[in-house]
């Protein structure tokens, strides 16, 4: 499942190179600047129709599946409106949004190094007793994730895991929100 921001017309052929390989393509935000996107309940939800649109247009279909820049537990956006989180995760799902966190971090955003961290931090947090989503990203230049998929999936295929997209009838993954 690949949520994503917002692209340009170079990576427009990528985006429908995900759907069109059976992947699921999801809501991230048209942007992921937090203090433009968490002012407001608005500014949120205009950038979540924004991005939802250019999908529509792009893709042909209503992309409904989102998650929220930091996740729906962040801190940060208390800085910019106080509780929004909490209020943004009822109105998302009231607007037939499902939303999704993580529960395991590959920590290729944070403290990761390389892809032997990547790794370890993967195959060290899955769970048979849940469904586990994996935290990973794709932005520029980050080799340490994309050189530690294929071992993440050689050993979560040996182990006996699945690899599933997210759907609209996927249960929902989240944090406890209380910002």
């Amino acid at each position: 499942t690949f949520f994503i921001l917002n692209y340009d017309e170079e990576r427009e052929p990528l985006v429908k190179r995900e759907y069109e390989s059976g992947h699921t393509v999801a809501i991230h935000g048209y942007s992921h600047t937090y203090s433009a996107i968490y002012q407001s309940v608005d500014t949120y939800l205009n950038n979540v129709t924004k991005l939802q649109d250019k999908i529509k247009e792009t893709l042909g279909i209503e992309a409904t599946i989102t998650r929220f820049p930091g996740g729906s537990s962040n801190t940060i956006s208390r800085h910019y409106c106080s509780k929004i989180m909490t209020t943004l995760a009822y109105e998302m799902v009231s607007r037939g949004y499902t939303y999704f966190d993580w529960n395991v971090d590959s920590d290729d955003a944070g403290s990761a190094k390389n892809s032997d961290d990547i790794y370890r931090n993967v195959t060290t947090h899955l769970s048979k007793d849940k469904a586990n989503v994996v935290l990973m990203h794709d932005f520029a230049n980050n080799t340490k994730t994309i050189n530690a998929l294929e071992s993440v999936i050689d050993y979560g295929l040996e182990n006996g895991y699945t690899f599933e997209s997210i759907t609209p009838d996927t249960e929902m993954v989240t944090h406890t929100t209380n910002n």
